[in-house]
């Protein structure tokens, strides 16, 4: 019995240790006072008291030995008790700046739910991070990055994860399995097959843990758009493309760019979105429906059916409530 106690004493961590050894002095010697000095420690409990007071180097002297035995166990008291107390104080404070080191070092498992994963850390991910967390002061955010050395946030809403995105390891640190949505962004440091390759196995191994991920992901050159879709990418960014459609119409249209991304930007008041068709309005024209939701400060621009959208669509064409309207609005 006495040695499967003591192997469960070795298994303890060094602070559970030090704070069992403190609590076992503290009470042998609350008891060896009050039985040594019964009038001065009238009962056990005001002897384990002097031994916490005595121990912490406080000394309240509302309890205190008269004879030499009694003064025998405060000296023994203060050499043994003081040195483990300190000893357990400082672990403590060790182990609780390992803590923080290894949080902003990205070690720490994230624990929380309907979070927000971002994988790779580079302008576009800090404008999404930056975005995201002035829109939603609640949700936390997940930063997965193996080339960072720390947190590079003090938003405690920004958690840091260091690792390969598409190991089972890291993405478990992420908690994963209790995620809202990935963004998986492009390694732009390695060449377009490279960075897309790397992306795609990353999607692969977040949908291989849980399928009902959102993932949104970034692809560099169009060929591989179709491998994106077959490893399971709910939306598909091809930044490329998007990047020369805007070039070519600040080339046609100056100033387009600066106007493309003041309507996208969600901290300037830009909020492009889909609605559905209100029940009210199915089976009315485009013209109508634009006309009622300009009264609501919406501006109708196109429509989305299936996976097609359609700008600028007839004013005749008659909206049957399958479909999602594009639509600005405040």
């Amino acid at each position: 019995m006495g040695h499967r106690l003591y192997v469960l004493f070795l298994r303890l961590p060094v602070m559970g240790r030090i704070l069992f050894l403190a609590i076992t002095l503290i009470i042998v010697f609350g008891i060896m006072i009050h039985l040594i000095e019964p009038k001065s420690f009238p009962s056990i409990f005001d002897g384990i008291w002097w031994a916490i007071i005595t121990s912490s180097t406080v000394g309240y002297g509302d309890f205190y030995p008269a004879t030499h035995a009694g003064r025998i166990v405060a000296v023994a008291l203060i050499l043994i008790g003081a040195g483990v107390l300190s000893a357990y104080f400082v672990s403590l404070a060790a182990a609780t700046v390992t803590n923080q080191n290894a949080y902003l070092e990205g070690k720490i498992a994230f624990k929380g739910r309907r979070h927000m994963i971002i994988v790779g850390w580079n302008e576009r991910s800090r404008e999404v991070i930056n975005q995201a967390t002035h829109l939603d002061e609640e949700s936390s955010i997940i930063l997965i990055d193996e080339t960072l050395s720390e947190n590079p946030y003090t938003d405690k809403r920004v958690h840091f994860i260091k690792g390969k995105p598409y190991m089972d390891e890291t993405l478990l640190k992420a908690n994963i399995q209790h995620a809202k949505f990935a963004l998986i962004t492009a390694d732009q440091s390695k060449n377009e097959g490279e960075a897309d390759m790397y992306s795609i196995l990353t999607l692969l191994a977040i949908k291989g843990i849980q399928q009902n991920v959102y993932c949104v992901i970034e692809i560099l050159k169009g060929e591989q758009i179709p491998n994106a879709r077959r490893a399971g990418a709910d939306e598909v960014i091809q930044t490329n493309k998007q990047t020369s459609y805007v070039m070519i119409n600040s080339l046609l249209e100056k100033g387009m760019s600066a106007t493309v991304l003041s309507m996208l930007n969600q901290l300037k008041g830009g909020n492009l979105t889909f609605i559905p068709v209100p029940s009210e309005m199915i089976g009315k024209t485009f013209q109508s429906v634009n006309s009622q939701l300009l009264k609501e400060r919406k501006l109708l621009i196109g429509i989305k059916v299936g996976e097609e959208t359609k700008l600028n669509p007839p004013l005749t064409l008659s909206l049957n409530g399958t479909e999602q309207l594009l639509v600005i609005c405040d």
